[in-house]
């Protein structure tokens, strides 16, 4: 059954884009972040990294597809978001931290490509 809301499909490419990253090593610590600074959809650890991850879906490649639509706003969003989450939580505060996408062109009930971006941007 294809998901028919923004947020339904939103939370099935989270939940694809999470097997993913741990199939790939990475231990997801928390899902769906959010604060008055903005969202994070995904945290993990890449061994000593911690991993903000902003996770795009688009149903076809048109206009730049998934990954071009993390734009400059969006990814000041997050870095702010991503400094909220790393003052709250002393834990994390000793680690480096980078900034991922994962973008997922293709329905989530099909067919799809996933493209890891990894260090995506940066807080500079």
């Amino acid at each position: 059954m294809r998901p028919r809301s923004t947020t339904q499909r939103g939370a099935a490419a989270e939940t694809v884009a999470a097997h993913y990253l741990r199939a790939h090593g990475l231990t997801v610590i928390a899902r769906n972040l959010r604060c008055k600074a903005g969202e994070i959809d995904i945290v993990c650890l890449d061994r000593e990294v911690l991993v903000v991850v902003e996770v795009r879906q688009r149903g076809r490649a048109d206009f730049g597809g998934a990954s071009a639509s993390v734009t400059g706003r969006k990814r000041r969003r997050i870095i702010r978001a991503a400094g909220f989450y790393w003052q709250r939580f002393s834990q994390w505060r000793a680690r480096p931290m980078r900034f991922d996408v994962i973008a997922l062109e293709g329905p989530l009930d099909g067919q799809h490509d996933i493209t890891w971006i990894k260090h995506a941007f940066s807080t500079a």
